[in-house]
């Protein structure tokens, strides 16, 4: 067979079609005799000669033309891929043709199973904190929308489209990157970021607020449970108890803290979340702020390991009162010192070999008393020693103490011995709007951790602090109760465990004020608990809230 020459045409390659294929720049000349059909493109004033066009607008608009696409959609199409969010819609009708009472009962009722904005901001794959998006077809986190970020990967990958900045909550539809502005969306907005106003928050403690969450589960706002991670229960107790505290609840509710350390930011978080009247879950997870705090901590206080709340709250209060602008020497400095700090006297003298072994507690006139002045975030009661021997019925009895009998160790009259010094204490005025008590229950020796299980007998309601107060007609007059209700009871119990081995349960125990109903919550159960059965279990931390004095007649509320 010859050689084609170089001059002879091509023969058709389709063997349907007897026309020669048009050559490469034919085809680009046919284009350009369709557009010529069009209205000419506008010729360049400036920078050419009369009828000739710019290159670079030329360029302008053709990268106008490509970005068109991450702009926003076509008009009627915004809302294209909302219809992935999980729903109760779609559940309905799926069960259209056999269930019409439960289409009519769930058909508008949005079900978000699949999300959960509890855990912290991380990225999943790259475990960044910075500009994060939630997807809210399956509730993961990613990082960045652009075209090499991980959240435009997973929504190719997918078939994912809708995503939520967690900082600012837009929504955004990937990978074409335009904003959805839909008000089917406040939900969930809501959700990750609650938000109330100074009405909201007014009417927390007036209104009986029973809700529903998207299971049809009950709950209040406020009494919800908290979730056990492992063994983060000492957290729950303490985050529950001080989110009743109303002064330290309305501040963390209502101020702007996007400025102040992810501490605050976090608890803050938490708080609104605890209180949310519109919630998706009838518990929530306190996994975001045990994050902060075990890195804060160095990893002293973590959900692998149960501590002490008594260290923890100790630890806490004193990093969030730093946190919220605080000062390590100025008093009052932040709503922590405000509502908790009070003033303690302490009056000390050396144990000399004179002192009268009946009484080496009895202070002695002509030795020197130090005086000093203290103050104090929480005060510690100390309970009387468990007794060694058994009944007569070869049965160990659990003692019982009034709480107002571990509370004269500050009424300035019984003092106590303390590395060779004999010690007693007082209150001074004013009190704190709100006393913190811990009940000294741990002792630890050489060998052993000892607990002291003597119950604590105590109404809640109406304690009265003015014996245990310096009188002081500056702030208060002689005679006066200063009257104060427990708001907050975080018990301790001990419970079998395997091997064995006994393992600490700690509950706490809330007033809902608009009811005057107590609630006892431990992790994820809430449940009513009797007025009357409250000291029955081991009190280990206390929040007592100081009444309020009716203008004008002197007397407290009752």
């Amino acid at each position: 067979m010859s050689k084609r020459l170089a001059d002879d045409e091509l023969e058709p390659t389709s063997p349907r079609s007897n026309t020669p294929l048009t050559p490469k720049r034919a085809r680009f000349d046919s284009v350009e005799d369709e557009e010529d059909s069009r209205p000419a493109a506008p010729l360049a004033v400036e920078g050419g000669e009369e009828g000739e066009v710019d290159e670079d607008e030329d360029d302008a608009s053709a990268m106008d033309i490509k970005d068109s696409t991450q702009s926003g959609p076509t008009d009627g199409f915004s809302d294209l891929y909302l219809d992935t969010i999980d729903s109760y819609t779609k559940l309905a009708n799926l069960l259209a043709h056999s269930a019409s009472t439960l289409v009519e009962r769930f058909a508008n009722v949005p079900l978000r199973k699949l999300l959960d904005f509890d855990f912290e901001k991380l990225c999943s794959v790259s475990l960044s904190n910075i500009n994060v998006y939630a997807c809210l077809v399956c509730g993961k986190y990613f990082q960045g929308r652009g075209r090499s970020s991980y959240a435009y990967t997973h929504s190719l990958d997918q078939d994912h489209h809708v995503f939520i900045n967690m900082s600012s909550l837009k929504v955004y539809v990937l990978p074409e990157s335009y904003e959805v502005k839909n008000k089917t969306l406040e939900d969930i907005k809501y959700v990750v970021n609650p938000t109330f106003s100074k009405e909201d928050v007014k009417m927390l403690d007036r209104e009986v607020r029973d809700r529903k969450d998207l299971g049809r589960k009950r709950y209040i706002p406020g009494f919800v449970g908290l979730n056990n991670i492992k063994a983060n229960d000492y957290l729950n107790v303490v985050a529950h108890a001080l989110a009743h505290v109303v002064p330290l609840r309305n501040y963390m509710m209502l101020e702007d803290l996007k400025f102040k350390p992810e501490l605050a930011q976090r608890f803050s978080t938490l708080i609104r979340k605890i209180w949310n009247p519109h919630a998706f879950k009838s518990h929530v997870s306190p996994h975001e702020l045990l994050q902060e705090i075990s890195l804060r901590s160095s990893k002293k206080f973590t959900l692998l390991s149960q501590s002490d709340p008594v260290d923890f709250l100790h630890w806490f209060l004193n990093h969030l009162h730093l946190s919220l602008g605080g000062s390590k020497t100025r008093a009052g400095s932040s709503i922590i010192h405000a509502v908790f700090q009070g003033r303690l006297k302490m009056e000390s003298q050396a144990i000399t070999a004179k002192a009268d072994a009946s009484d080496r507690l009895r202070f002695e006139e002509a030795a020197d008393i130090t005086t000093t002045v203290s103050r104090f975030l929480m005060l510690t009661l100390d309970l009387p020693p468990k007794p060694i021997f058994k009944d007569e019925l070869d049965k160990n009895i659990i003692p019982q103490v009034p709480l107002t009998t571990i509370l004269a160790k500050y009424d300035g009259l019984h003092p106590q011995e303390l590395l060779g010094q004999r010690r007693r204490y007082r209150l001074l005025h004013p009190l704190p709007p709100y006393l913190m008590f811990h009940i000294k229950r741990f002792a630890t020796n050489k060998f052993v951790e000892e607990r002291n299980p003597t119950i604590v007998t105590f109404s809640p309601r109406a304690l009265d602090m003015g014996p245990y107060v310096e009188p002081d007609a500056k702030h208060h007059k002689g005679g006066e109760p200063i009257l104060y209700d427990l708001v907050a009871n975080i018990t301790h119990e001990t419970v079998a465990a395997k091997e064995g081995e006994l393992k600490s349960v700690f509950k706490v125990q809330l007033l809902e004020k608009a009811r005057g109903q107590w609630l006892q919550i431990q992790d994820l159960f809430v449940e009513e608990v009797a007025r009357e059965l409250l000291f029955t279990s081991e009190s280990y931390v206390q929040i007592w809230e100081r009444r309020k004095i009716q203008g004008g007649k002197g007397k407290e509320r009752a």
